[in-house]
């Protein structure tokens, strides 16, 4: 359905602009330039829906319903330019690399910013909702993304099969890893998790530790036997991992190798991984593989030479996506587990202005040139940073001006 002007002739009939965008839940700034024929680039169909919603909510005849939409049917919506782009409702989609200046406030706001004793007092906060906020699965915020993302996890555990999970810092790749865990033992699954530590890996000896198909040995035997010794010679090691693993099937057990940072493994390491999917009891695979990796991993499939072809051939690649239209829906799960309102804090354009933020779209670029950093961490970051803001001028909620000078 093509997105057209709004009759302001017919609105002001029954109701004000501003009283229909507070009905619709967006700015009133958004309203006026739906009004003028100016959608968003991305997901006018969305605001329509919420326009029409609106109207309804407000007690508008059919016929007034209607009228909204009478003009410019035969012409194309207008867009609305980068410099006031609103990305009401936006949706994923491919991502074009950010400027020098955006990269430069992505920097900024991956930054820890905690939320003041004074603005938790003003919001009526026990505590920040964002520090140490996952205690359990139900603190999991759930997007269609997410729900993709665990269901891959388990999937892969369950079969055996060969996976990365690709997304920015902070999209919330380590929640979902340690989720995984937390699901398998509360559902009573036998499988076990191998997760080799990685606290001082990087891709070379030169900037600090490289995680060896070695040590990756050692942590399959320390999870399957604990009390084993391990062989001294590389033949006689693996093959003894490769005995405990089928023994470890025979008794109706799965197998998960889970590598955290793998963007950080060094070549001939990723090259092995290949070789542990190929242990096998007959046709029956003995071990999966997760990878939890940053976007350099992908960078690093793609312009894989003959080392890594036969991986980058073989692992499935998943894409965390960022919060983009469920960024309202993620404050309001967030602030719920302390029993606290989304509209104690926010004001109704205070979701636009956020996305507004953090969703980009270069000058004269076309919708799959958006590049959003609208992550959990981020959207953490910033919010704390509004919220402090709103409570030192005393403002009682968090709007839209608040968020675009923080």
């Amino acid at each position: 359905m093509m997105a057209v002007a709004l009759n302001l002739p017919q609105v002001h009939r029954w109701t004000s602009l501003n009283k229909l965008a507070k009905a619709a839940g967006m700015s009133a700034t958004t309203m006026k330039r739906a009004a003028r024929g100016q959608w968003p680039v991305i997901g006018h169909e969305q605001v329509r829906e919420r326009i029409n919603a609106a109207v309804t909510k407000l007690g508008a005849q059919p016929a007034d319903l209607d009228a909204l939409y009478t003009a410019q049917l035969n012409e194309p919506a207008k867009e609305v330019g980068p410099d006031v782009q609103q990305h009401t409702e936006a949706v994923p989609a491919p991502q074009a690399p950010l400027t020098a200046t955006q990269e430069k406030e992505k920097d900024m706001l991956l930054q820890n910013a905690a939320i003041t004793p004074a603005a938790r007092e003003h919001f009526g906060l026990p505590r920040n909702p964002f520090v140490d906020d996952v205690q359990s699965g139900d603190d999991v915020f759930q997007t269609s993304s997410v729900r993709y993302v665990r269901s891959s996890l388990l999937d892969c555990a369950l079969h055996h099969g060969f996976v990365a999970v690709i997304g920015e810092s902070g999209a919330g790749k380590s929640t979902l890893a340690n989720d995984l865990e937390d699901r398998i033992s509360r559902e009573g699954r036998d499988i076990v998790i191998i997760r080799p530590y990685v606290l001082a890996m990087e891709e070379n000896d030169s900037k600090g530790k490289t995680l060896k198909s070695g040590q990756i040995a050692e942590a399959v035997l320390r999870s399957l036997d604990p009390q084993a010794s391990m062989r001294s010679s590389p033949e006689a090691r693996f093959n003894q991992v490769h005995q405990l693993l089928k023994t470890s099937a025979r008794a109706g057990r799965r197998h998960l190798l889970l590598i955290e940072e793998a963007h950080c493994m060094p070549t001939s390491t990723l090259k092995h991984l290949k070789r542990w999917i190929e242990l096998l009891e007959g046709f029956r695979r003995l071990i999966g593989v997760a990878l939890i990796a940053q976007p350099e991993l992908r960078k690093r499939f793609d312009s894989a030479g003959p080392e890594l072809r036969e991986v980058a051939q073989r692992c499935e690649l998943i894409e965390l996506g960022a919060l983009d239209t469920d960024l309202e829906g993620y404050l309001r799960h967030k602030f719920a587990r302390f029993d606290l309102k989304y509209e104690q804090v926010f004001a109704t354009d205070a979701a636009d202005a956020i996305r507004a933020r953090l969703i980009h779209l270069p000058r004269g670029g076309k919708p799959s040139d958006v590049r959003s950093i609208c992550y959990p961490l981020v959207v953490n970051n910033l919010v704390s940073r509004a919220m402090n803001a709103a409570a030192n001028a005393g403002y009682p909620v968090v709007d839209g001006n608040v968020i675009k000078h923080c």
